[in-house]
């Protein structure tokens, strides 16, 4: 079973930045779709941001002008900029992917265990 694994998580400054990436166990696994999710306890698992094989992204309002997601294929790697901050940023972030396109409703079937994100106000 692929696993994917993120990193880059840590602390920071309220309008401080971070950049999560994320990379499959496999060289050659290969999704159509691949996604930044967190999860805040006692609240639903929110999507933070989608990467379509063919370029297209797509953002939750909440981080919308202030996350940019990406990939780089040679390196197979996912990637979330994240910028100014928030302390209701604060939460664990996982990576995750589906070999179906985003806009399917196929749920994501790749997860990777998660990396903590704590932005001090």
């Amino acid at each position: 079973q692929v696993r994917l694994v993120e990193s880059g998580g840590g602390s920071v400054q309220s309008g401080g930045s971070l950049r999560l990436s994320c990379t499959a166990s496999e060289d050659n696994f290969r999704t159509n779709c691949m996604g930044w999710f967190r999860q805040v306890p006692r609240k639903e698992r929110e999507e933070v941001a989608t990467f379509e094989s063919g370029g297209t992204t797509s953002y939750a309002g909440s981080v919308k002008g202030r996350f940019t997601i990406s990939k780089d294929n040679a390196k197979n790697t996912l990637y979330l900029q994240m910028n100014s901050m928030k302390a209701e940023d604060t939460t664990m972030y996982y990576c995750a992917a589906k070999r179906e396109a985003c806009a399917f409703q196929e749920p994501f079937n790749y997860w990777g265990r998660g990396t903590q994100v704590t932005v001090s106000s």
